[in-house]
């Protein structure tokens, strides 16, 4: 029997935190003023209100697995980019990737 039947479709080599990410926001741990049902955020995102966010806080607090719940949940095409490790040129790339999925050509 799998305790994780979902996660068992994903690449079996990737990293264990990357393969135990939440799917679902019943799998997010964490974070219930905002993601719990019923709630501001969460109502956003099911209900695809969401144009932009800006996520902040230190490292493992769920901002990157939130990102990935919500561009799952919305169909949205998702990037990871760490602005702080990247060079220009990484920066420069996924932003005219993104103009380029949104037809403005940036």
């Amino acid at each position: 029997m799998d305790l994780f039947p979902e996660h068992e479709k994903r690449v079996k080599n990737a990293p264990l935190a990357w393969r135990m990410r939440p799917l679902t926001f019943e799998e997010f741990e964490g974070q219930s003023h905002l993601v719990a049902a019923g709630k501001p955020l969460r109502q956003a995102i099911e209900d695809d209100r969401i144009s932009s966010l800006i996520l902040y806080g230190p490292p493992g607090t769920g901002k990157t697995a939130l990102a990935h719940l919500i561009a799952r949940r919305t169909g949205r095409a998702f990037r990871t980019l760490n602005a702080v490790t990247a060079g220009v040129s990484e920066i420069r790339k996924v932003v005219a990737q993104a103009g380029e999925s949104f037809g403005t050509g940036m």
